[in-house]
């Protein structure tokens, strides 16, 4: 398959690109203006701009109100620096009036750094938004009805760390986790309150490589739970499956860890094979799990046969956000654009469509196809029969039991048995402050400066180490992009180090090492290698978010830049739909 790649200029970017389905354009002409900004520049703690988006119930009239008075229904929120915006979104409609928010905040001290909108109690009014920082503490609001405002870990007695992402518990009006880049997660209800003092806490669960640990407190408080995952490192990102039953995070050791939620067993991981994930999704089915990050690499990774079947090279650094595209789901080589009967359609070979975005600025788009990610018995049996995976099991996990998916969502079970009847308890949060005219609202952090401690031999020595493995045939600007696990920041919650003796001395019983040549962690000759469909320029810096919607796709970079990319005017599963020109957001003059 010939890669479309650039070859171009620093400034040669791409508004435009085909691909089997056709062309998906960015209009510049659609571009938001926001007049009269004052410039920010954040510095060397420059953070990722972080895209959310949450498209309303409909209201009594057809459509929820907004600022324009034409009932959009959708809701966009990003962050750059230290501001939090929440718009009417539009997708590739007109513009909406950047000058008029529906709500804007500025934080001093602090950055936004993750945030997700609650899409199980939203309203055609109301909707609530967690918010994570960059000093640990945690945000509650209602951007539409800005009655709600809670904040958690206000004193930063759970966790002096930043939060590195943040989410809903799928099917749940009040759970949510935070991950902070201690290397922990924790489980908070929105309803309970934190504590006035370092909370204390017991051993729950223990497992290969992470332990399980609840607060012993008379009262049930936040946190509910607290996961210690890994060795002290720092937690990227954590995806639930569709389902909502699978956990997937991904953490600067080097290490994919799926998880079980409700019975908090370890059911499968897979290993980089040097440096940090940065970031994972699961495909749209829950089969698969694909996972990006410092050894510039898109690695897929079976649920069913808990093993890496394929990786992407095409990237020329760190992958920091990776995406399945569930509105393509497979093509026909042979099909014209006036053929779209049943039959055709029938025999079409069956794909996943995923995107990845990269600090090298590059939009890529893989084709994961069946005969890829299934390839012949024979094979596959090379993975499994290298002399050091005489110690693992075929899933990379000495002895796990692999629970299956249900078909109904029992999320937050244990949780909900833990904080009993919380939801009857009052939360004790003050009253939030009356919001300004200007829906511009100020939030006093004060900054206390963690500590940070060198990293532990155990992640470089092995770096080290593996920077000289032979991993079979490379292309020769990836032996150049060797990159060293960064230092973990040190954890502030009370007796973590004693808590993590036992956790991590159950991590530190294996040499990493070992799994070069094991389904975790397959040599590079020892599993299918993908090129990109495309290999697209289209920014000037770093990228950092990518949200596909049914008529387009949304991209952010490091600058401030939120750009709607509109899709072909004609769909490949052959609807003819007109797509209209594509909306830009600008956050920067």
């Amino acid at each position: 398959m010939a890669v479309q790649s650039d070859s171009g200029g620093k400034d040669d970017v791409k508004t435009q690109f085909v691909t089997r389905e056709g062309t998906y354009r960015l209009m510049t002409l659609s571009e938001y203006s926001r007049p009269n900004r004052v410039g920010y520049t954040s510095g060397s703690g420059s953070t990722h701009v972080r895209v959310s988006l949450v498209s309303l119930p409909p209201g009594p009239g057809g459509g929820a109100p907004g600022s324009d008075g034409q009932g959009a229904d959708d809701r966009i929120c990003f962050n750059h620096g230290k501001e939090l915006y929440v718009y009417v979104y539009r997708g590739v409609k007109k513009a909406a009036d950047l000058t008029k928010p529906v709500d804007k905040k500025m934080y001093k001290g602090t950055n936004p750094t993750c945030h997700d909108f609650n899409t199980v109690t939203m309203t055609p009014e109301s909707v609530s938004l967690i918010i994570g920082f960059s000093t640990g503490q945690i945000q509650l609001i209602d951007p539409l009805k800005k009655e709600l405002s809670k904040l958690y870990n206000e004193e930063r007695l759970i966790d002096k760390t930043r939060v590195t992402c943040i989410k809903w518990v799928p099917g749940s009006s009040n759970l949510f986790i935070a991950a902070h880049a201690s290397g922990q997660l924790y489980v908070y209800n929105e309803e309970l309150t934190c504590g006035t003092a370092s909370p204390h806490y017991q051993l729950f669960k223990q497992g290969d490589g992470y332990s399980i640990h609840t607060c012993r407190t008379k009262s049930t408080r936040n946190p509910l739970y607290r996961w210690l995952i890994g060795a002290d490192s720092c937690i990227n990102e954590f995806a639930f499956s569709p389902c909502g039953t699978n956990l997937a995070v991904v953490s600067q050791d080097g290490f994919l860890r799926v998880f079980h939620y409700d019975t908090m067993e370890l059911i499968g991981r897979a290993r980089s094979y040097f440096g940090g994930f940065l970031c994972v999704c699961w495909s749209p089915d829950g089969k698969y799990v694909v996972v990006g990050g410092e050894d510039d690499l898109v690695t897929v990774w079976s649920f069913s046969e808990r093993r890496v079947v394929a990786r992407g090279q095409g990237h020329r650094s760190w992958v920091s956000v990776v995406a399945f595209d569930p509105y393509v789901v497979s093509f026909n080589e042979g099909e014209s654009d006036d053929v779209a009967d049943e039959d055709k359609k029938s025999e079409s070979t069956q794909c996943y469509r995923l995107g990845s975005v990269s600090q090298d600025t590059q939009l890529c788009f893989w084709d994961l196809t069946e005969d890829v990610l299934r390839p012949p018995v024979r094979a596959r049996a090379s993975a499994h029969l290298s002399p050091n995976s005489q110690n693992f099991s075929p899933n990379g996990v000495p002895g796990a039991k692999v629970p299956k998916c249900p078909k109904t969502n029992k999320i937050g079970h244990k949780h909900a048995e833990l904080s009993g009847n919380a939801a009857g308890e009052p939360s004790g949060t003050k009253p939030a402050a009356k919001t300004k005219a200007n829906n511009v609202s100020t939030l006093n952090i004060s900054v206390g400066k963690a500590k940070e401690e060198s990293s532990g031999s155990l992640g470089v020595n092995f770096t080290q180490r593996l920077a000289g493995f032979s991993f079979g045939e490379r292309r020769s600007d990836h032996r150049r992009n060797f990159s060293l696990s960064k230092p973990a920041e040190k954890s502030s919650a009370t007796g973590t180090v004693a808590l993590r003796g036992k956790s991590a001395g159950a991590h530190d019983t294996y040499d990493p090492l070992k799994l070069i040549g094991t389904a975790s962690c397959p040599r590079f000759d020892e599993c299918p290698v993908l090129e990109p469909l495309v290999c697209k320029k289209i920014a000037h810096e770093r990228l950092t978010a990518l949200l596909f919607r049914a008529e387009y796709f949304v991209t952010a970079c490091a600058d401030g830049c939120v750009n709607t990319w509109a899709r072909p005017a004609r769909a490949h599963n052959g609807d003819a739909r007109p797509r209209p020109r594509p909306d830009r957001i600008d956050l920067v003059d």
